[in-house]
């Protein structure tokens, strides 16, 4: 089964050398992840300040800057792997670096057949 990892930090908690650090050791995971066939795909994201969010309500297209809400937390990757169940999803995320400082997210995938597959 595939799940999403979602990493939520405070995005100004890193230095440079910490965020540097932080992608070499999950680099390295996903290296492991790969090697044990679980790994899918992985990628931090940019910061919230270059985020556009989009809403339709009533035809109308609605466009603001940043992220759709104001937290503490804010979600900076994720990892999309394939284990065999949440137990193994669960050892997965204790892995990633971020999960020191921040919180990662354990969502089941569901898998729509038709989608185009990457």
């Amino acid at each position: 089964m595939k799940y999403m990892l979602l990493i939520y930090l405070d995005e100004h908690t890193l230095s440079e050398v910490e965020r540097e650090e932080c992608y070499q050791e999950s680099t390295q995971l996903a290296h492991q992840l790969k090697a044990s066939g679980q790994y899918l795909s992985a990628n931090p994201l940019q910061p919230t300040a270059l985020a556009t969010s989009v809403r339709v309500r009533d035809g109308k297209q609605f466009i603001t800057d940043g992220p759709f809400a104001e937290t503490r937390e804010q979600l900076g990757g994720y990892y999309l792997v394939d284990a065999s169940d949440l137990d193994e999803a669960i050892s997965i995320a204790s892995r990633i670096p971020m999960v020191r400082k921040g919180t990662v997210e354990i969502r089941p995938v569901i898998e729509i057949e038709g989608l185009p597959i990457s």
